[in-house]
């Protein structure tokens, strides 16, 4: 096969088939019937000499070379709709129709996500909006195109990602009104003796407290492991143990009486912890895009907005 016989219609086939694993499924995405949608799968086959897609049960699961061509077929196809997309320097934002993903914590879903989606859907209400979990630091996702934006602490694989600060974030524990802790001067004695609830992805910040009461001659008892910071928040709230949290998780000057706070009483945590940066992070290929411009303005102005910078 010749570079003029191959037919890009098939690359944009073949993701929609990965993404969604079904043919009826792709075939909604692309708009073609499912009949079309198999004699494509087909073609595919014949042109990949892979199966790619295989009954199991009643539903089609990958082969090991459709699994490990999904990432690279994903950023191939986002790289073609970006060349053949009409160069702009202007947009018209209520008439976009597209879709964008966002990488984000658990955190921002809680307390940021409702003021984000207001804001993009007043101004572009075509416009669609898909938050995934941000489990780790990799920039993976970002090179390769499967997210648009990523709101969170920058990582240190990736020096080419574009960075933009948004504020600046530091720890501060939390227990239940009425705690025993709350009653006096919080020392680094009397926090150590309490029990503690840890949020298990930010192993970093843990260590930056245990280290801390190391340094002191400290010890803490971590007798409840969560997910992520609101799931620390509600065990504080219902028991007597005590969670340290982003002082982002406390409400802002768009929710501060978020459902999320209630019960709950803050202080400042008796032990020297760093602040931290939260940022917006995208790949350079999105730079100069008019309306990835709009949308990361848009989010960063909210962040921004609801966390002044001190």
């Amino acid at each position: 096969m010749n570079n003029g016989d191959v037919d890009l219609n098939l690359l944009a086939a073949l993701d929609a088939l990965l993404a969604e694993g079904s043919v009826t499924g792709a075939a909604r995405r692309l708009g073609l019937s499912t009949s079309a949608m198999s004699r494509t799968l087909t073609r595919l086959r014949a042109a990949t000499g892979d199966p790619l897609l295989v009954r199991a049960g009643r539903g089609l699961v990958p082969t090991p070379r459709a699994a490990e061509l999904r990432d690279r077929v994903r950023a191939l196809a986002r790289d073609v709709q970006a060349v053949l997309r009409p160069q702009i320097t202007d947009v018209d934002v209520a008439s976009l129709d597209l879709t964008f993903t966002i990488r984000v914590s658990e955190a921002f879903l809680e307390f940021l996500s409702g003021p984000v989606v207001t804001a993009v859907t007043q101004a572009a209400p075509r416009m669609r909006l898909r938050f995934v979990a941000k489990p780790d630091k990799d920039a993976r996702p970002l090179r390769e195109g499967l997210i648009d934006l990523e709101i969170g602490v920058l990582g240190t694989s990736a020096p080419e990602i574009r960075t933009q600060l948004l504020f600046h974030d530091r720890l501060v524990g939390v227990a239940r009104i009425g705690h025993p802790l709350l009653g006096a001067v919080v020392t680094p004695e009397r926090y150590a003796a309490c029990n503690h609830v840890v949020a298990s992805k930010e192993g970093d910040r843990i260590e930056t407290i245990d280290g801390a009461l190391e340094k002191l001659g400290l010890g803490r008892a971590i007798m409840v492991v969560v997910p992520g910071y609101p799931d620390a928040m509600r065990i504080a709230r219902q028991s007597d143990l005590v969670a340290a949290v982003p002082r982002s998780c406390l409400g802002n000057t768009m929710a501060s009486d978020h459902a999320a706070t209630a019960g709950l009483e803050s202080f400042e945590l008796p032990l020297p912890v760093p602040e931290f940066k939260i940022s917006a992070m995208w790949h350079p290929r999105m730079d100069a895009d008019p309306a990835h411009r709009w949308l990361r303005d848009t989010v960063m102005s909210v962040c921004r907005a609801a966390y002044p910078r001190r």
